[in-house]
Order: C-alpha cells, then sequence, then structure tokens
C-alpha cells in the first residue's frame, strides 16, 4: 500500500498570519493534533502541533533561564524560544520546514519516518502543494479492513492445519519440536521451544495465517521441557532438531 491509499484527503489548513487563538479553536474543534500551515499559493510553510503550545506563557510553562544558562546557549537560541512561548500569531509559534512524504510512498517508508522522527503526522504532497495528511489513526483504519476480512474466513481444518505447518516451518526461530493440531478452526500446539520470544512468534505465526480462530498454547520452553515420556498427542511434528553432544553425553 501507498501513501494516498490510507491519507486524509480533506486537509485542515490555516494562515500563518492567522491568530493563535484561531488556530486552537480549529484543532480543537476538528479533533486534530497537527494543523498544515500554507501561505497565499497553497504552499506549506510550517505545522502546528501539540507539542509547540507545551512551553506557553498563558499556562506558566515557559522555560525560565538564568544568566549563566542563558549565556551557555547563546542569546539567539533564547530568544527564539521566547517568540515562540509568547508569539501570538501561528507564524511565530509553528514548526518551521515541516516533514513531508509523497502520494507515491510506501507505507513502510512512512511508518519508518513517523517512527524514527516520532511524528504523529506527515503532510502529503504533490509537488509543493499539500493534498493530503497521515496520522497514526489512519494506520488503524487501514489495518481494520484485514483484520474484520480475516475474522470471518472459513476453511475446512485440514487445510488449516497444512497452511499453519508451511507458515511454521519458514520462520527463523525455529522450535526445538512443535506439534500442530486443529479441531474447528483452534490451533493446538504443543512442543518444546527455545525462548520465551520464540513461543510467542510462534503463537503470533499461528494466529495471522487465514482460518484460525484461536490458538491453544501448550508449549513449554525448553528449560521447562517435559519429561520424554510426555504423551504429544496426535499430529505431525514441524521440526525436530538434535542438540549436538558434548563431552558430558560420553558414558563413563
Amino acid at each position: 500500500m501507498r501513501a494516498h491509499h490510507i491519507m486524509s484527503r480533506r486537509v485542515v489548513t490555516i494562515r500563518p498570519d492567522a491568530p493563535i487563538a484561531d488556530a486552537v479553536k480549529v484543532m480543537l474543534a476538528h479533533h486534530i493534533s497537527g494543523l498544515p500551515v500554507v501561505d497565499e499559493a497553497g504552499k506549506l510553510v510550517g505545522i502546528l502541533c501539540e507539542s509547540d503550545f507545551l512551553r506557553r506563557a498563558e499556562i506558566g510553562t515557559e522555560h525560565v533561564r538564568n544568566r549563566l544558562l542563558t549565556m551557555l546557549l547563546g542569546t539567539n537560541r533564547i530568544a527564539g524560544e521566547f517568540v515562540k512561548e509568547h508569539g501570538g500569531t501561528v507564524e511565530e509559534v509553528m514548526t518551521r520546514q515541516p516533514v513531508s512524504t509523497t502520494e507515491q510512498a510506501t507505507l513502510a517508508e512512512v511508518a519508518d519516518l513517523m517512527e524514527r522522527r516520532h511524528f504523529n503526522h506527515v503532510p502529503v504532497m504533490r509537488d509543493e502543494r499539500i493534498v493530503g495528511i497521515i496520522t497514526r489513526s489512519d494506520f488503524l483504519s487501514a489495518i481494520a479492513g484485514p483484520l474484520t476480512s480475516a475474522s470471518g474466513y472459513a476453511r475446512d481444518d485440514n487445510q488449516v492445519r497444512r497452511s499453519v505447518i508451511a507458515a511454521l516451518a519458514g520462520i527463523p526461530w525455529q522450535p526445538v519440536c512443535l506439534n500442530v493440531s486443529v479441531k474447528d478452526g483452534t490451533v493446538t500446539l504443543r512442543g518444546v521451544v527455545k525462548a520465551g520470544n520464540a513461543r510467542r512468534a510462534v503463537i503470533v505465526t499461528c494466529e495471522n495465517v487465514p482460518g484460525v480462530r484461536r490458538v491453544d498454547d501448550r508449549l513449554c520452553v525448553q528449560s521447562e521441557q517435559p519429561d520424554p515420556e510426555e504423551d504429544y498427542g496426535g499430529g505431525d511434528f514441524v521440526s525436530l532438531q538434535t542438540e549436538p553432544s558434548t563431552l558430558d553425553d560420553e558414558p563413563l
């Protein structure tokens, strides 16, 4: 999927010379955390975020710097903070040169950008004009479709079991041994895995197979390995790995 598939196309914007009070009203009225700022030509020149209001004189959260710290940080930085914390127009408070993406960017690229830069929203551009905006909630909406469709997917238990075995055979965290059985869409897992994360990964792998309604986890971690005589029930082993012998294994 690409950015244009999930972006919100009806973008609320504001002008740089608008009073900051108007911007606050717009953000509250539309329940948005990011407000793109565009000039008269429609060019994106900044973005107003909730984080831009963390330090404001109106609520007493502005920075208080002593003379020594002011000297260390530099008067230019201190002056910039003062403008942002006391400014009365959008231009004085907004974040300039906002990071954006394009309509054809893949969702993986957008997700990487938002994760690395800790963004809650990213404007989507076509040349120099904003055509949409992607927020974290847009990813939730995109995920909801496939999840809803998968929940109503019905398959024969034998098909589900074959699909589960195929999925588990291709995972990099190979289980020591794993037994799989399926009844009425419920996958029962028995056997031994090497670590707790591997155990969770095996379960999630099964949950993502179409037709799986529930996973009955009867796995144990290697340190909790049961006696060899324990009955693992019916079904085939997906994989069975033997640990290399050591000197301790040699007969006396």
